[in-house]
């Protein structure tokens, strides 16, 4: 027997802009007045005359994805991707124009934070009111009412209208009641984004056990690229609409929103296309290219954290002036990690500032980076006087993946380190003139 309970099949969402249906009488009078006189939409919105000759967007088109019993699958993509469009459909809260969507089961959402919550009514009246709106019936309520107020932390003020709630308060009760429902398919969206770090904490915890202790499916959306990975195997990404390369592991996925790419392109060798140049300088140091090897020298940007990395740069002295290359790593929330040049045995460039062209090689040693994502820049200074003569700005990625963790969970950047100071590393490093 199939284990796949949600099947989607050709799911496309198409939505006419401008027409009747502005939610207002005024609003619908005036626009049909305006093109009876043959003029403009008064209620288009800036961003929306474009689709003055063309009034029907597909919000989702083409989408087919299949997922099985017991999986969290991560749902990711940039705001208007169509993450919510899609989730709308898949909860029967809109239609879709064409496809078919096959589900296995019950299905429950969390798609607003405290849908159903009415301010006036205490914390215990709408744990019963939401409940309800959920599909639990009063008995699984109250079988189930200590623990939800117990995983929410606020049966202090259990009480209290929720009106006098915070944020905090307000997504914690709103996600306990979701969470102890029993669907065989759960799909939360954005739910975590308000919780502090213990609550997050917490969330993850039960949506494992949900998915893996009680073997049901959930669907993720999240911005939060930490909690995606920590809690998913497998994710989808939209883009405009349209699912990029179907279902793949979670890193693929997260490395194409972040990196805003395909896997597929190259994130190893950079040829220096793309240089900010100093215009006082112009053109005294020329980058050739810049590389990330391993030990073997090959191209590579997959690293396990007990591999040494290198970066080979290659570089030309155009003007023979005093220069030192470098290179900065940043975490995907922009984050400097860490600073390197070869200053160890050339802090003024010196030994550097004849014309002619040179490869520096950098050597990061093993166990010094977490598994995470990293981006790469590179530039070329001076430091008496302090020049900038050009820099590249992300140019090389790659990845270090933890071999004692198959699901690469993003950690801290640097343990022992603050992680608003950057790590200025007195890394192996040499160059050598070639010509």
């Amino acid at each position: 027997m199939s284990n796949i309970v949600l099947s989607v099949e050709n799911l496309s969402k198409q939505y006419q802009l401008g027409k009747i249906g502005t939610n207002t009488i005024q609003g619908d009078l005036a626009h049909f007045w305006a093109k009876l006189a043959g003029k403009e939409n008064p209620n288009l919105k800036i961003n929306e005359t474009e689709y003055i000759n063309n009034e029907y967007i597909w919000a989702l088109k083409d989408i087919n994805f299949e997922v099985k019993q017991g999986e969290i699958l991560g749902i990711i993509g940039k705001n208007g991707a169509g993450k919510s469009t899609l989730l709308k459909i898949l909860s029967k809260v809109t239609s879709p124009t064409k496809g078919q969507i096959k589900i296995k089961g019950k299905i429950a959402s969390l798609l607003e934070v405290g849908t159903g919550f009415h301010p006036e009514l205490t914390g215990k009246e709408n744990i019963f009111l939401n409940g309800a709106i959920l599909g639990m019936t009063k008995n699984d309520i109250k079988a189930k009412f200590d623990e939800i107020v117990d995983f929410s932390g606020v049966e202090k003020y259990i009480d209290t209208p929720v009106k006098r709630y915070s944020s905090g308060m307000y997504v914690r009760l709103a996600f306990a009641v979701a969470a102890h429902l029993e669907p065989e398919i759960l799909i939360i969206d954005e739910v975590l984004a308000v919780g502090d770090a213990e609550f997050q904490k917490k969330c993850i915890g039960k949506i494992k056990n949900v998915a893996e202790g009680e073997g049901r499916t959930v669907l993720f959306v999240s911005h939060q690229m930490t909690s995606t990975q920590a809690l998913c195997k497998q994710g989808i990404f939209l883009e405009n609409g349209y699912l990029k390369n179907g279902v793949e592991s979670i890193q693929q996925v997260v490395k194409q929103y972040l990196y805003h790419q395909n896997i597929n392109n190259k994130l190893s060798f950079y040829e220096g296309n793309n240089a900010q140049k100093n215009k006082d300088y112009h053109n005294q140091i020329k980058l050739l290219y810049a590389k990330i090897t391993d030990i073997n020298k090959n191209e590579c940007d997959y690293f396990k954290t007990y591999e040494d990395i290198f970066l080979e740069i290659k570089w030309k002295n155009v003007a023979g002036v005093p220069c030192t290359p470098n290179f900065q790593l940043t975490n995907p929330q922009g984050i400097n990690v860490l600073i390197a040049m070869d200053s160890s045995v050339d802090w003024s460039g010196d030994l550097k500032k004849e014309k002619g062209t040179y490869i520096s090689l950098f050597k990061i040693p093993k166990n010094l980076l977490n598994a995470n994502d990293y981006m790469v820049s590179v530039a070329f200074d001076s430091h008496s006087p302090r020049i900038c003569y050009e820099s590249h700005l992300d140019c090389l990625k790659f990845t270090v993946w933890d071999s004692m963790d198959e699901n690469c969970i993003t950690r801290g950047m640097f343990k022992s380190v603050r992680e608003d100071v950057v790590l200025w590393a007195a890394l192996e490093c040499s160059f050598e003139k070639i010509d």
